[in-house]
C-alpha cells in the first residue's frame, strides 16, 4: 500500500467587498487555480509508468459571507506515493506550484506537508513462508494476489521494524450486488460480520504456524 502524507495550503490575499474585486487579492480564485494546478503534477509531471501517485484535495475552507472577498483560504488533502524519489519530487512540485500560482495573483501560499505513513511493504520471504497457511485456512480459490494500491495503513510502521505481511480480508456478503455496495469512506459501505471469524482463524493460524516452526 502507498505512503500517505497529508498537506495543508494556506492562501493569503487581501480582503475587500465583493462588489469591488479589483481592490482585493482574491484568495478563493487563487486557491481554485492552485487546485487545478495540483492535478497537473500527477498527470503531466510524474512518471506514472514507474509507480502510481495521487494528489487529492479533500477540503477547502474560506470566506464568511456572500458579499465579502476573504483574506485567507485554506485547503487540505492527501498525497499517496509508492516510491521515495517520486514522493520527494511531488513534495517539491506541490510547493512550487502553489507558491507560484498564488504569486501570479498577487497572493501568497504557505505549504505544510506532514510526515504521514510510509509504504506498507510485504516482505517477499515472509509472504512465501506464510501463504501456505493462508491457503490452508481460507482456501486456495479464495486468495487473490494484487498489485500495490494507493490506500495506506499505519501497519507500515511495524513492517519497518520487522519483516511483515499485510492481508486484506473480504467482508461483503456474497449475496449482495458489488455495484450497490460502496467501499471504505462511502455512505453505502456495508460489512458482513461473519468475515471476522475467518480473520481470527487466519491470524491465529499464521501466529501458531510461524511460532511453532511449521511454516518454515
Amino acid at each position: 500500500m502507498a505512503a500517505a502524507n497529508s498537506f495543508e495550503i494556506t492562501v493569503k490575499g487581501k480582503q475587500a467587498h465583493g462588489s469591488r474585486p479589483w481592490t482585493s487579492v482574491d484568495p478563493i480564485v487563487a486557491a481554485a487555480q492552485i487546485i487545478m494546478g495540483l492535478q497537473t503534477i500527477v498527470s503531466r509531471q510524474t512518471e506514472l509508468t514507474k509507480e502510481a501517485a495521487v494528489i487529492t484535495v479533500g477540503k477547502i475552507d474560506g470566506g464568511v459571507r456572500s458579499n465579502i472577498i476573504p483574506e485567507e483560504v485554506t485547503m487540505i488533502g492527501t498525497i499517496r506515493t509508492l516510491d521515495e524519489d517520486m514522493k520527494a519530487k511531488i513534495f517539491e512540485d506541490i510547493e512550487r506550484t502553489a507558491t507560484n500560482i498564488a504569486a501570479a495573483s498577487g497572493a501568497t501560499a504557505e505549504v505544510k506537508i506532514n510526515k504521514g505513513y510510509p509504504v506498507t511493504y510485504n516482505d517477499p520471504a515472509i509472504t512465501r513462508l506464510l501463504m501456505p497457511t493462508v491457503a490452508a485456512t481460507a482456501g486456495e480459490d479464495n486468495i487473490n494476489l494484487i498489485r500495490a494500491i494507493t490506500g495506506a495503513e499505519d501497519f507500515s510502521f511495524f513492517a519497518q521494524q520487522v519483516p511483515g505481511l499485510f492481508i486484506f480480508l473480504g467482508g461483503m456478503d456474497p449475496a449482495m450486488n458489488p455495484a450497490e455496495v460502496g467501499g471504505h469512506h462511502t455512505p453505502t459501505f456495508q460489512i458482513d460480520d461473519r468475515s471476522m471469524k475467518l480473520g481470527v482463524e487466519l491470524y491465529t493460524n499464521i501466529a501458531l504456524d510461524y511460532l511453532s516452526g511449521k511454516a518454515r
